[in-house]
C-alpha cells in the first residue's frame, strides 16, 4: 500500500491540515507544527492536541502516513556552540510536538557546516545531537532528509546519511527520507528505469531500505548534478514521470508517506491521483 500525500498548510492550527489533507484525496501529509522561520512558538494547546488527533481519527491517518518537516532555522551540526545548542533545544521541542501529537516521525535537514568545521566533524555533532534529541523524548522517530547540497549544507550523499546513523546510538529512532528533486541535484541520476535501479541500489548498499521512513516526491527545475534545489510539478522538470511510476510500483516504498512538494498546490489533487493510477497493489 502506497501512502501518497502533500505538505500542507498548518494555517489556523495543526488539526486544520488534517483536513486540508483529506480534501486534496491524500492518504499521507507533511505540515510544520509551528512556524518553521521563527524560534519562539507558543505551545500546542490541549484544545489543538485533541482537534488534531479526533481528525485524523475522522479521515483515516494513522502516525505513519503523517510526516512532519521540523523548522528551517534548526542546524543540528552548528560550528558554533551557542546557535548548537539552541538548535538542540528547537529540535527537542518539535520531537516534543510529534509526540503530543501522536505522531512518530520527524523530518528534518541534517545540517550545515558553514565552512567553519570538517565535514566529518559536523556529521558527527549531527549524530550527538540526534542523541541528546532521543534522550530527552519517547517514540519519534529522528528522520533525517538528503539534500541538494547547496552552499554547505550535508546531506547530499547517502555516506553522509550512512555516517550520521552509524553515530545516533538507538538505530531503532532514526531513519531517512530521500527528497527525488535533491537527489537528482546531488547527481543521483533518476531520469531511467535503469538509472532507477542503479541509484536505488547504491542506498540499499550504503544505508539500507530499512531506514526508509519517508519521501519527497518532486520532479526537478535544477539540472541533474547542479546542487540546486528547485522543485517542479511531477513530468513537468528536468527528471521526468520515469522515477515517480517506478516507485508506484516498487514494493520497497509502501508503507510509508510519500509526499508531494510540488509548485502547485492547486494541482495536487491531479498529481495525487496521477501516481495513484500507476500504483501496484501488492501488499508484500
Amino acid at each position: 500500500m502506497k501512502y501518497i500525500g502533500a505538505h500542507v498548510s498548518a494555517s489556523g492550527g495543526a488539526d486544520q491540515a488534517v483536513i486540508r489533507a483529506y480534501k486534496i484525496n491524500a492518504t499521507a501529509f507533511s505540515l510544520f507544527t509551528k512556524n518553521q522561520r521563527q524560534w519562539n512558538t507558543p505551545p500546542l494547546t490541549k484544545d489543538i492536541i485533541q482537534k488534531f488527533k479526533t481528525n485524523c481519527a475522522k479521515y483515516g491517518y494513522g502516525k505513519h502516513q503523517i510526516l512532519p518537516h521540523n523548522s528551517y532555522l534548526i542546524n543540528l551540526g552548528h560550528p558554533e556552540r551557542k546557535l548548537l545548542e539552541k538548535s538542540r533545544i528547537g529540535f527537542i521541542d518539535e520531537m516534543q510536538r510529534c509526540a503530543q501529537l501522536g505522531i512518530n516521525l520527524l523530518n528534518f535537514h541534517p545540517g550545515s557546516h558553514l565552512k567553519k568545521i570538517t565535514i566529518n566533524n559536523c556529521l558527527a555533532r549531527i549524530s550527538e545531537s540526534i542523541n541528546i534529541a532521543l534522550n530527552e523524548t519517547q517514540n519519534v522517530i529522528a528522520v533525517i532528509e538528503n539534500t541538494a547540497g547547496q552552499g554547505s549544507n550535508l546531506g547530499f550523499r547517502f555516506e553522509h546519511l550512512a555516517s550520521i546513523i552509524e553515530g545516533v546510538h538507538d538505530k531503532s529512532r532514526v531513519g531517512v527520507c530521500i527528497d527525488t528533486c535533491h537527489a537528482f541535484a546531488a547527481g543521483y541520476d533518476l531520469r531511467t528505469k535503469e538509472n532507477c535501479e542503479k541509484t536505488f541500489k547504491e542506498f540499499s548498499d550504503i544505508i539500507g531500505f530499512k531506514y526508509l521512513k519517508g519521501m519527497h516526491l518532486n520532479d526537478a527545475k535544477s539540472q541533474f548534478g547542479s546542487c540546486v534545489d528547485r522543485h517542479h510539478s511531477l513530468g513537468e522538470g528536468n527528471i521526468g514521470s520515469t522515477p515517480f511510476i517506478y516507485i508506484m510500483q516498487d514494493v520497497r516504498f509502501n508503507n510509508i508517506p510519500l509526499i508531494l512538494e510540488t509548485v502547485n498546490p492547486d494541482i495536487w489533487p491531479k498529481e495525487i491521483a496521477w501516481l495513484n493510477s500507476h500504483q501496484s497493489y501488492d501488499l508484500k
